[in-house]
C-alpha cells in the first residue's frame, strides 16, 4: 500500500508538472527595425512587461525585432495571418487597400493638431474591425503630424514642391503629395535614408520621430513644420486563433494591456519622441526648421484639406469620420 500511495503521489505530482508546463505560453511578437526604436520602450515593453507580471510568468512575449522572422516591412500582417508570427507591429499604410477606413485617420484635418489619434480610431473600432480578418488588434495609434523633410531644399510655399518626388507611407499621404504638384514614391522607412542619399527621392513626408528612429538627419537638411498633411497610423495585431488558444486567465492579461491602454502609452512614446527631435534639429546650426505661419498654412491647406472630403465619400467612410471627429 505504502509502495502504491508512493507511486500515486508521483504519478500526481508529474500531472501537475505536466499541466502547468502546458499553461505556459510564450508569444512571438514580430517588427522590422532595431531595438532601440521607438516601438520598444512605448510599446513592446510595456505589453510584454504587463502580461507577464499578470500571469506570474505563465505567459510572455519574446521579441523578435530587425525583421528576424522575416524582413520585409510590408508583410508584417500576413505573418501574423499566417502564424509566422503571433503577434507583429506594422504600418496600414504599406498595404493602403486593406485599411481604407482605418486610414481615414491619416487624412489631413481629421485629427487635430494637439490631439492624440487613438482615441479616435478606438471610437471607430466596430466600423473598422472587418479590415482586420483573422487577427484581434492589440493596439491602434497615430503619430505625431506629418512634417516636410528635404535634402538640399527649403519649402515655405506649396510651389517649392512642385515637381519633386517624395517619399509617402501610403494612399493618404500619396494623394496629399499629388494635391501639391510633386510625385508621391511608396516604400517602406527603412529604405529612406539610401533613396536621399542617393537623390532617388528629394524628400519625406512623415512624422519627426521617424526622424532620429531611422538616422534621416544624417542625410536631410531641411524640415517645414505645420503644413496640414495629416498623420501615420500604426497597428498591433495577434493571431486571433492563438489568442483564443490562451487560457482565461492568459487571455485576461493580453486584455488588461492592450487596446486603449497600450495605444495611448505607444501613441505618447512617438509624440515624445518627435518634440525630442525637433529640439534637437532646431538646435543643430546645420539644420534649416521652418515653422509655417498662419498664412503659409492656409495655402497648404487650400490644396490638400479637400482630398480629405473626395477620398472618404470614395472609401463610404463619412459614418467613420464622423465617429472619428466626435472624439
Amino acid at each position: 500500500m505504502a509502495k502504491l500511495m508512493s507511486r500515486l503521489a508521483a504519478a500526481l505530482a508529474l500531472s501537475a508538472l505536466a499541466t502547468a508546463g502546458a499553461r505556459a505560453e510564450e508569444l512571438s511578437f514580430a517588427h522590422f527595425v532595431p531595438p532601440a526604436h521607438t516601438i520598444t520602450a512605448s510599446t513592446v515593453e510595456p505589453l510584454a512587461n504587463g502580461v507577464s507580471e499578470a500571469t506570474g510568468g505563465d505567459l510572455t512575449i519574446r521579441v523578435y525585432p530587425g525583421g528576424e522572422l522575416g524582413a520585409g516591412p510590408l508583410e508584417q500582417y500576413v505573418r501574423v495571418l499566417q502564424g509566422v508570427a503571433d503577434m507583429a507591429w506594422g504600418l496600414q499604410g504599406y498595404t493602403s487597400t486593406q485599411f481604407p477606413k482605418t486610414m481615414i485617420a491619416e487624412l489631413p484635418g481629421v485629427i487635430d493638431n494637439g490631439k492624440f489619434g487613438y482615441p479616435a480610431l478606438w471610437a471607430a473600432y466596430d466600423l473598422i474591425k472587418d479590415e482586420y480578418p483573422g487577427t484581434r488588434p492589440i493596439a491602434l495609434w497615430t503619430a505625431e503630424p506629418n512634417i516636410i523633410i528635404m535634402k538640399d531644399k527649403d519649402v515655405r510655399t506649396p510651389d517649392d514642391l512642385k515637381g519633386l518626388k517624395i517619399r509617402v507611407s501610403g494612399s493618404a499621404a500619396a494623394a496629399a503629395v499629388e494635391a501639391l504638384g510633386a510625385t508621391p514614391v511608396q516604400m517602406p522607412a527603412n529604405e529612406i535614408y539610401n533613396s536621399l542619399q542617393t537623390g532617388l527621392i528629394d524628400g519625406v513626408i512623415t512624422g519627426a520621430s521617424a526622424v532620429t528612429d531611422f538616422k534621416i538627419n544624417e542625410v536631410a537638411n531641411s524640415y517645414t513644420l505645420g503644413a496640414p498633411l495629416g498623420r501615420i497610423t500604426f497597428f498591433v495585431v495577434m493571431n486571433e486563433a492563438r489568442y483564443q488558444g490562451l487560457s482565461d486567465a492568459q487571455k485576461a492579461a493580453i486584455d488588461k494591456y492592450s487596446g486603449e491602454w497600450l495605444s495611448e502609452s505607444a501613441e505618447r512614446g512617438w509624440n515624445a519622441k518627435a518634440d525630442q527631435t525637433i529640439e534637437s534639429l532646431k538646435a543643430d546650426p546645420n539644420k534649416t526648421v521652418i515653422e509655417l505661419d498662419d498664412a503659409a498654412i492656409a495655402q497648404f491647406g487650400a490644396l490638400t484639406n479637400p482630398i480629405t472630403e473626395r477620398i472618404v465619400g470614395e472609401v463610404g467612410g463619412e459614418d467613420v469620420l464622423k465617429t472619428m471627429q466626435s472624439q
